[in-house]
């Protein structure tokens, strides 16, 4: 059974081109990378706007980097001060 995807307005489309940018940069896999250059490549396109199916996997690239942030599991610089 398939999910319904609702339907992404410009503002979404531009929010996940935003944060696809530091996907690309800063990339999680090797997929993540080449599909965030891919997307914003095309997005320079005059009228381009996503298919479903790359809408979909653009949603969840962007769930995921707010889920593991940038540098999980590298040593943090924090210190505790007692």
């Amino acid at each position: 059974m398939r999910h319904a995807s609702f339907p992404a307005t410009p503002c979404e489309i531009e929010r996940l081109l935003h944060h696809l940018q530091t996907i690309h940069q800063r990339p999680q896999s090797e997929f993540a990378e080449s599909f965030a250059g891919s997307i914003l490549k095309q997005s320079r396109r005059r009228n381009w706007s996503p298919s479903e199916k790359q809408l979909g996997v653009m949603r969840k690239l962007v769930s995921e980097l707010f889920s593991h942030p940038i540098g999980q599991g590298e040593e943090d610089d924090l210190q505790v001060i007692e």
